[in-house]
């Protein structure tokens, strides 16, 4: 990022001149979210799982029993005010995500689909994702879900190994994921994300490489891979804080990586994402919009957010997050609508950084009409074409500026 903001210090020095940039003297233009109806991705947060994984510090919670029927109301009320104050016209992919959101009924998510449809235009076969664990997947549950609405799995199956599914507290076994699996990919053909893990404590590159032809056999047209992260204050970051396990090196780490690029891409899927393959056009529309830098609106505890609130006169993207903790956030939208817990004006400066750091992520980069949606007189090539650090990392092969 320090690499970026000297790239981008021109652009600091012509704030003024672009969209909501305002400056001395000037008047602050359209934003380039209020300059055409305005669309969003939703995002719904489901907060609670049954038990807490041994790596996971996501904002998730587990409690003796669930108040399903406020939580769903709650849901409802502030995608329905969001929605609201966005003035969002579409509403172009929904996800799903938690926590563990197929522990919710189908009622809940057929609830929240009809708030969206009723609030926004929610086209007919936009993509709706629902994240499951193997361990809440059957195949009546899957069934109801695709009954309330939901188009698109993706399965948290992490490993195909009962010794590393047990060190990282996962509920499931192989045996059950493959089932789950296979399931999902008779409701959703075509459809069906599962998510692996790499990396893992003691894990070696033969081990990983049996892994990705055991997921070859069994997987759909999308995959997402994500090296472990030990984070503070998890269990397994204690565990091998602790030396109980072993910290896997970086150069395996890296070699791993690669392996499983070379698989997946010799297997047919396109490497479109840092941390995702796809085959047959399978690509996640929802996860997309974020890398795309588009707008999306997040629903539920500790959910984040990126759009214009054009109901209240805004002209300028906010980044928002919701109340973390599901029973203050539930108080907060009972109360006033939403549980918004921060808000924060992004500079067009900001947009631009987010636009670079999430588009550089895929494989299609950042094109010059993404580019120019929010830097109508500053083009790629004036900011990136010009000597100094970005000449120089195209110079060594490290970026590529053409006519793309």
């Amino acid at each position: 990022m320090a690499a970026a903001r000297g790239w981008l210090r021109k652009v600091a020095a012509v704030a003024g001149a672009l969209p909501g940039g305002g400056g001395p003297g000037r008047a602050p233009g359209p934003a380039p979210d209020t300059a055409a109806p305005a669309t969003a991705a939703l995002y719904v947060h489901w907060p609670y799982c049954r038990k807490r994984c041994s790596y996971c510090n996501f904002n998730t919670y587990v409690v003796p029993a669930v108040d399903e029927a406020a939580v769903r109301a709650c849901l409802v009320r502030e995608a329905q005010t969001l929605l609201r104050l966005s003035q969002v016209h579409s509403v172009t992919s929904v996800f799903f995500g938690g926590g563990t959101p197929s522990l919710a009924s189908p009622g809940t998510v057929a609830a929240v689909l009809e708030a969206v449809a009723g609030a926004a235009h929610l086209p007919a076969g936009a993509e709706v994702t629902l994240e499951a664990n193997p361990s809440s997947t059957s195949a009546s549950a899957l069934d109801g879900f695709r009954a309330a609405g939901v188009n698109r799995l993706s399965i948290g199956v992490q490993s195909l190994d009962d010794a590393e599914l047990r060190m990282l507290g996962r509920e499931h076994t192989a045996a059950e994921a493959r089932k789950a699996v296979e399931a999902a990919r008779g409701l959703f053909p075509g459809r069906t994300s599962i998510d692996l893990l790499f990396g893992l404590p003691g894990q070696s590159r033969d081990a990983w490489a049996q892994r990705l032809e055991a997921t070859l056999r069994l997987c759909d047209d999308h995959i997402s891979l994500y090296q472990l992260t030990l984070e503070r204050g998890t269990a397994l970051a204690a565990q091998v804080r602790g030396g109980a396990l072993p910290a896997p090196p970086q150069d395996l780490l890296a070699d791993m990586y690669q392996t499983a690029r070379n698989v997946l891409v010799a297997a047919g899927f396109r490497h479109y994402e840092v941390s995702n393959f796809a085959r047959k056009g399978a690509l996640s529309t929802h996860n997309l919009s974020y890398w795309r830098a588009e707008q999306y609106i997040g629903v539920g505890p500790g959910a984040h957010g990126r759009f214009v609130l054009r109901a209240e006169g805004g002209c300028s993207r906010e980044a928002r997050v919701q109340t973390l903790e599901p029973v203050a956030w539930m108080r907060e939208v009972q109360s006033q609508g939403h549980g918004t817990r921060s808000r924060a004006v992004l500079s067009p400066l900001e947009q631009l950084e987010e636009l670079l750091t999430l588009g550089l992520r895929m494989d299609e980069g950042i094109t010059h009409e993404r580019w120019g949606h929010f830097s109508p007189q500053l083009s790629l090539q004036a900011v990136f074409g010009e000597p100094g650090e970005a000449r120089a990392l195209q110079q060594e092969g490290w970026l590529v500026l053409d006519s793309g």
